[in-house]
C-alpha cells in the first residue's frame, strides 16, 4: 500500500533494454520535504531512473507511484502537470529560435513552443518572474540558441517551476558549466531546496562538488544497482563511492559542501591486513 507521505516510490523497479538490465531492481522512496541527490558514474542508471520518476519511461518490472498515484492507474498527462523536469534531453528538444520567456511559459501546457495553446498575461508574468528568480530575466526576449550553457540551464529550471510542480526533477543541471557558472547555479539550487512549495526535489549528478547545501539524502548507483541510500552523510561516504566508481576515493565535507579525491595508492595490502576503507553504508529500501 502506498504511504500518503511518499512523493515518489519505487518497488522492485527494473528497466531492461535489448535483453540487458540497465537499472534495478531498485526499492526507493522519497518522502514529503526531502531533497535527494542521485549520484553515480556515467552509465550507472541515473538518467534512466529520472525518466521513470518523470513518468516518461515505464519500468520493465516493478511498481512506481508518484505523488501518491500508482503509474498505470492514473492519467499521466494530468500527473505530469505536477512534475517539473529539466535535463539535457529536454534541452536538445527545444528549438534554438524560441525565446527564453516562451521556453519557460510553454511549460504551462507541457509544450516546447507556443503553438496552438492559449496563454494569458498572467502566464507571461509568471514566466518572466521565474526567469528573474533564476537570474536570467534580462534574457527573456533572447532566442534560446543564443544563450550560454549556464543561461540555458537556468531557463530550463525556470521552465520546470512554471506549472507550480510538487516534485522537481533535475538531471545534471551543472554539466558542462565553468566554475563560476556552476557555483552560481549551486547557490540557486540551495535556495530552491528551502522552497516549501516543492514537496520534494531529486537532483542527479556525478560530481560531489555540484551538490548544494539543503540536500539531506542521497541514492548512490553503480552498474544500475543501488549501492547506498539514506542520509547524505552516510550514503556519500568514501566506502559507497569507492564501490560505485570502482576505485579508492576519499570524500570530505566542509560547510555543507562535498569534495572528492583519489585515495593514495600504496600497492596491494597484505592478505591479513585490516581494510583501509570504511565499510559500505547499508542499503536502504525505503
Amino acid at each position: 500500500m502506498t504511504d500518503p507521505s511518499d512523493v515518489l516510490r519505487f518497488e522492485g523497479v527494473t528497466v531492461r533494454r535489448a535483453g540487458r538490465t540497465i537499472l534495478g531492481p531498485i526499492d526507493w522512496s522519497v518522502r514529503a520535504g526531502e531533497r535527494w541527490v542521485v549520484f553515480g558514474p556515467n552509465g550507472s542508471g541515473k538518467t534512466t531512473l529520472l525518466q521513470v520518476a518523470s513518468t516518461y519511461l515505464w519500468p520493465s518490472i516493478g511498481a512506481v507511484s508518484v505523488l501518491g498515484e500508482p503509474i498505470g492507474a492514473v492519467d499521466t498527462r494530468t500527473l505530469r502537470e505536477l512534475i517539473g523536469y529539466a535535463g539535457a534531453a529536454l534541452e536538445r528538444a527545444i528549438s534554438d529560435d524560441v525565446t527564453a520567456i516562451d521556453v519557460a511559459m510553454t511549460a504551462r501546457h507541457a509544450a516546447l513552443a507556443p503553438w496552438w495553446h492559449r496563454y494569458t498575461d498572467e502566464d507571461r508574468r509568471r514566466a518572466a518572474g521565474l526567469l528573474d528568480r533564476m537570474g536570467v530575466g534580462a534574457l527573456a526576449d533572447h532566442s534560446f540558441g543564443t544563450l550560454s550553457t549556464g543561461e540555458r540551464r537556468r531557463v530550463q529550471i525556470a521552465r520546470a517551476l512554471m506549472p507550480r510542480p510538487r516534485l522537481l526533477l533535475l538531471d545534471e543541471p551543472g554539466a558542462g558549466l565553468d566554475l563560476g557558472a556552476r557555483e552560481s547555479l549551486v547557490e540557486d539550487l540551495a535556495a530552491l531546496a528551502g522552497d516549501p512549495q516543492l514537496a520534494a526535489i531529486v537532483l542527479v549528478s556525478h560530481h560531489v562538488e555540484e551538490i548544494p547545501t539543503g540536500f539531506g539524502h542521497a541514492l548512490v548507483l553503480g552498474g544500475g544497482a543501488a549501492v547506498a541510500a539514506g542520509p547524505i552523510a552516510s550514503a556519500l561516504a568514501s566506502g559507497p563511492l569507492t564501490a560505485a566508481f570502482g576505485r579508492p576515493l576519499v570524500i570530505e565535507r566542509s560547510d555543507g559542501r562535498f569534495s572528492a579525491r583519489g585515495a593514495e595508492r600504496r600497492g596491494p595490502a597484505p592478505a591479513d591486513a585490516a581494510p583501509t576503507l570504511p565499510d559500505l553504508a547499508p542499503k536502504v529500501g525505503s
